[in-house]
């Protein structure tokens, strides 16, 4: 059964009048389940003629209507019977054969095999189409017709109301790729025109008609598909990381199109990930950074690489151990918890960027003698509020502003008479350099200011980046 309510009959012919298809119709009658699109056309073109001609009026509609001539398409006397629906089908002038064509067996061993050539290993899929602008502006043109018709029985179309041709044709074409390929389809992603939206959002009805007349004309060739493209989703993986290198920077390292570091955290970690997953690029990101001479100790630093277009992603757990203990083969770093998490995860992540704590320890030096009890004070002072200014170093590819920040706590540890060593506590995003060294006044109080004594630092560690994600594994 076609399920069009009694109503829509006069649309159904004056779409089928003006050269529109089955599945089109269907559409604009309002049809929302997706059995009677999956019908056969001549199937669909039967079932179409017997609503149609049920009450004993008339035969099928012709499909040839003159330009502009829009009373006689509404006109049931005047639908000539020169032409059944169960014709080799014209290219519909509202999908332009989008609904007739690309929804057919040899199209969808097309995309069978150009998914089997791309050498992809995956469970579901999600089909995704880019229409031709024009069909919105065809579709805006039956919706005008179709609403004028609803308005002669008093009654109301709304365009929402009106089945999308992505959503029919999601319907049709769903089941045939998914039983082409053995597995299930997850959703759908069918590009729009925004442009094209806006702008039959702000055109009046009367200048739309003035312009672009009813009925569309009849294309002259059906639409072709210009390309078919494979695309694995994202593989994501996460992880914590130590570093152990003073000369290490976390990324790439290049001024000036100058390579600065022979090597890299992040390259140290991708390199055997993109070998494994077969990936066409990635992007790298992490609770945090450190600087080039700062160590990462611990339990590391979260870390999660985003794997775009994996052509290999069924990755055992064993797989993802090996690749761990490749990736530890250097002894400038080494990561623990490697696993596959999913992108929505990676939310707890990045909240701990600012919302977190974390733990430092750093060797500071004095200008002046210092002793024991020189430092002891620090030991307690607890929740101290600074305020950093952008630091000078970062300056170049960070915003300039004033950030409110707190250290928790600090513990002193005396060495000689120019240096003891400071355990702190602080908010994420604590810039520990500048706290230690002022940045010429930048970050108030400072150590140096506190001492009253020029100070600086000369090792930092991170001992812990207090962020409980990803998931601690066993070894």
């Amino acid at each position: 059964m076609l399920l069009i309510e009694e109503k829509y009959k006069s649309i159904a012919k004056l779409l089928l009048s003006s050269g529109t298809c089955p599945r089109c119709v269907l559409r604009f009658c309002c049809v929302g389940s997706s059995a009677p699109y999956r019908l056969p056309y001549k199937n669909l073109a039967d079932e179409l003629q017997k609503f149609l001609s049920n009450d004993g009026d008339i035969a099928p509609p012709s499909k040839k209507v003159r330009l502009g001539d829009s009373e006689e398409c509404r006109s049931e006397t005047e639908i000539t019977r020169d032409t059944d629906v169960n014709e080799a089908p014209q290219t519909c002038n509202l999908c332009l054969g989008i609904l007739q064509h690309l929804c057919s067996t040899e199209f969808v061993k097309q995309i069978f095999h150009k998914v089997q050539s791309a050498g992809y290993e995956f469970q579901d899929f999600v089909f995704s189409v880019s229409l031709p602008p024009q069909l919105l502006v065809r579709e805006h043109s039956a919706w005008l017709q179709a609403q004028e018709e609803m308005r002669r029985q008093d009654r109301l179309l709304e365009k929402a109301d009106i089945i999308q041709l992505k959503e029919a044709y999601k319907w049709i074409i769903h089941p045939m790729i998914s039983e082409e390929l053995g597995v299930q389809a997850v959703s759908k992603s069918v590009f729009t025109r925004m442009a094209v939206v806006k702008a039959l959002d702000k055109i009046t009805d009367d200048d739309f008609v003035t312009h672009f007349p009813w009925p569309p004309s009849t294309p002259k060739t059906t639409c072709q598909v210009i390309d078919i493209q494979c695309n694995h989703a994202s593989v994501f993986v996460a992880g914590r990381y130590n570093k152990y290198s003073r000369t290490l920077p976390q990324t790439p390292w290049v001024i000036d199109g100058e390579r600065k570091m022979e090597s890299s955290v992040e390259e140290l970690i991708t390199e055997q990930l993109m070998t494994v997953f077969q990936a066409d690029s990635f992007n790298f990101s992490s609770s945090g950074r450190e600087d080039v001479d700062v160590r990462t100790l611990g339990r590391g630093r979260p870390f999660a690489i985003e794997l775009v277009n994996p052509h290999r992603v069924r990755v055992t757990e064993q797989v993802m151990k090996d690749l761990q203990q490749k990736i530890n083969g250097t002894d400038k770093i080494k990561v623990r918890d490697l696993q596959i998490v999913t992108r929505e995860a990676l939310a707890h992540m990045k909240e701990g960027e600012e919302e977190k704590t974390k733990c430092y320890s750093a060797l500071i030096w004095t200008e002046k003698t210092i002793r024991k009890e020189d430092v002891e004070f620090l030991n307690d002072i607890k929740e101290l509020k600074i305020l950093q200014k952008t630091p000078l170093r970062v300056l170049h590819r960070r915003p300039l502003a004033s950030r409110p920040r707190i250290i928790h706590t600090m513990k002193s540890e005396y060495m000689d008479e120019h240096h003891f060593r400071l355990y702190l506590k602080t908010q994420a995003g604590t810039y520990i350099k500048e706290f230690a060294h002022g940045d010429f006044g930048r970050t108030v109080p400072n150590i140096g200011s506190m001492m009253k004594t020029t100070a600086d630092i000369l090792e930092l560690d991170v001992e812990s980046v207090d962020v409980d994600w990803p998931p601690a594994l066993e070894d």
